[in-house]
């Protein structure tokens, strides 16, 4: 058997591999529902994931992220409706016969293995001989910038290191899927994004269809060409990641997907562009209001901002941010402006004046 591994130049631009493939859904989940007794974990959950995209799916504990991973992984069978891959039922066909790479949060390696021989395992059980194996983990342990670490056992290595290891394991047999459950949450904060760095460059460059669960944020957004927000079993919205964050559907995902404030009965009256549908509330982003002082001059475009006057409640200084919460109304704001040269400080206390584009509210559902 001779396998082959993707050349490190990448052909197309993903953008480009995507435009090609977006009427190809690789992965298709229909109507799928997972039951524990009388919980259901998942919930008529229909989703596509296309070809050569990375699909991020974000939600809260208990939300079923997980539990729609397993289905997809194989290890759990959906208790309704089917799962497609390549447009082929999966729905009973056992992981081990499911061709998908799949890196955990808790990597997963062998502790008795060398970093070498946890690579050459899987081309091993694909019968690959043993000078090709040789050369296919050369190649990978290079790529991940481990080439001096072959010899090492995985507890001689950092959590960064155990992170491309399993990475390069997942990878190193060439599937066409791979999934990744919680693959950074042992990592502390710089290490998480320089992993992020990494999983972005791995995907560019090997064009797998990938499937993340995460409860991060921040993780979501930096990696996902979509992102699908679940809540109680149930998928809330999916979109990319920038339409997501500037248009959110509900006032879960606005919430859950960064901060946000819901101007509901504030007491004030909202002023927007847009004609707010039915029932729905408006939503503004914290970093979209400006701060200043009660009699700062009015700026330029003031005849499209809406005007507020508040009060300082706190300010809390984040290293590059300030985040204020002003009382303003009935409410109090959340502010989140970056720190820069000659800003004027507020504090408690203070009476400021609050004002936003009329452009930049949102209207969102319960």
């Amino acid at each position: 058997m001779t396998l082959h591994l993707k050349s490190t130049t990448l052909p197309m631009a993903k953008d480009e591999a995507l435009k090609m493939s977006t009427a190809q859904a690789q992965i298709e989940f229909c109507n799928v529902t997972k039951m524990y007794g009388a919980v259901a974990a998942v919930k008529d959950v229909s989703l596509e994931v296309r070809r050569g995209e990375f699909l991020t799916i974000l939600g809260p504990s208990g939300s079923g992220k997980t539990t729609a991973l397993m289905l997809l992984a194989g290890f759990v069978e959906p208790t309704e409706g089917d799962i497609l891959i390549g447009g082929k039922s999966v729905a009973s066909v056992p992981s081990y016969r499911r061709d998908q790479g799949i890196v955990f949060q808790s990597y997963a390696l062998f502790p008795h293995l060398t970093v070498r021989r946890n690579l050459e395992f899987p081309l091993e059980m694909r019968g690959v001989r043993a000078a090709e194996r040789a050369r296919h983990v050369d190649r990978m342990l290079e790529r991940v910038h481990l080439k001096d670490y072959g010899g090492r056992m995985p507890s001689q290595l950092s959590g960064g290191q155990q992170q491309r290891v399993a990475l390069a394991r997942a990878l190193i047999a060439d599937p066409p899927i791979l999934l990744l459950d919680e693959p950074l949450g042992a990592l502390d904060r710089n290490l998480r994004e320089q992993m992020q760095g990494e999983i972005k460059s791995l995907h560019r460059e090997f064009a797998k269809t990938t499937v993340c669960v995460t409860h991060d944020q921040e993780e979501a957004l930096t990696l996902s060409d979509r992102i699908v927000v679940m809540r109680d079993g149930r998928i809330e919205q999916t979109d990319t990641p920038e339409a997501l964050y500037d248009r959110p559907a509900t006032q879960f995902v606005a919430n859950f997907l960064g901060e946000a404030n819901i101007l509901e009965n504030c007491g004030f009256k909202v002023e927007s562009d847009a004609v707010p549908p039915s029932g729905a509330v408006a939503m503004l982003r914290p970093e979209r209001i400006c701060v200043a002082g009660r009699a700062a001059p009015t700026r330029a475009d003031s005849d499209q901002r809406q005007s507020i006057a508040g009060t300082v409640a706190d300010m809390i200084y984040a290293g590059p941010l300030r985040k204020y919460y002003v009382r303003a109304g009935n409410s109090v704001l959340i502010v989140r402006e970056h720190v820069g040269a000659g800003q004027q400080i507020f504090r408690a206390g203070d009476e400021v004046r609050l004002d936003w584009l009329r452009s930049d509210v949102r209207f969102v559902s319960a």
